[in-house]
C-alpha cells in the first residue's frame, strides 16, 4: 500500500494522542489541586488501560479523562460509552486484584476537558460518573 495514503490519517492519530497527552496534564494538576494524591499514571494491563488511579482521603479512585477541541459531537464525557464503561471496569478489577486492594472502597470519576482553540479551557470533574460494569 502506499505509504502517502495514509500520512492525513497518522497525522490525525498524531493529533489525537498529542491532545490525549495535553489533557491527561491538565487532569492531572486539576485533581491534585481537589486534594487527590496521584497513585498511577497510564496504567496497563492486557485488558486495558486507565489514565489515572488516584486516592481521595479514603476512596481509590480510577480516573477517564476525555479531551476535546469543540462541541462538535458532543461533551468529552460523552465519549465514556457503556462499552467503555465494562473496559474500565475489567482494568479497575484487575488493578485491585493485582494489588491486593479487593476491600478498598473505590469509584469511577471522569474528567472531561474542552480546549477550544483561542477560548479559555473548561474543565469538569464529574465524582462517582458511573457504576462498576460487570462483564
Amino acid at each position: 500500500m502506499n505509504p502517502r495514503i495514509l500520512e492525513p490519517f497518522s497525522g490525525i492519530m498524531m493529533q489525537k494522542k498529542e491532545l490525549g497527552r495535553e489533557g491527561e496534564e491538565k487532569a492531572l494538576r486539576f485533581l491534585k489541586k481537589k486534594g487527590y494524591r496521584i497513585i498511577e499514571q497510564n496504567y496497563v494491563c492486557n485488558l486495558g488501560e486507565m489514565d489515572i488511579i488516584a486516592k481521595e482521603k479514603d476512596t481509590l479512585v480510577f480516573v477517564e479523562v476525555k479531551t476535546r477541541t469543540s462541541m462538535a459531537f458532543g461533551p468529552p464525557q460523552l465519549a465514556v460509552t457503556p462499552f467503555k464503561q465494562r473496559q474500565l471496569s475489567k482494568v479497575a478489577l484487575n488493578f485491585l486484584k493485582e494489588k491486593k486492594l479487593e476491600d478498598i472502597k473505590a469509584r469511577f470519576d471522569v474528567v472531561a476537558i474542552l480546549l477550544p482553540p483561542e477560548k479559555k479551557e473548561e474543565i469538569e470533574l464529574i465524582r462517582d460518573a458511573f457504576d462498576l460494569q460487570y462483564p
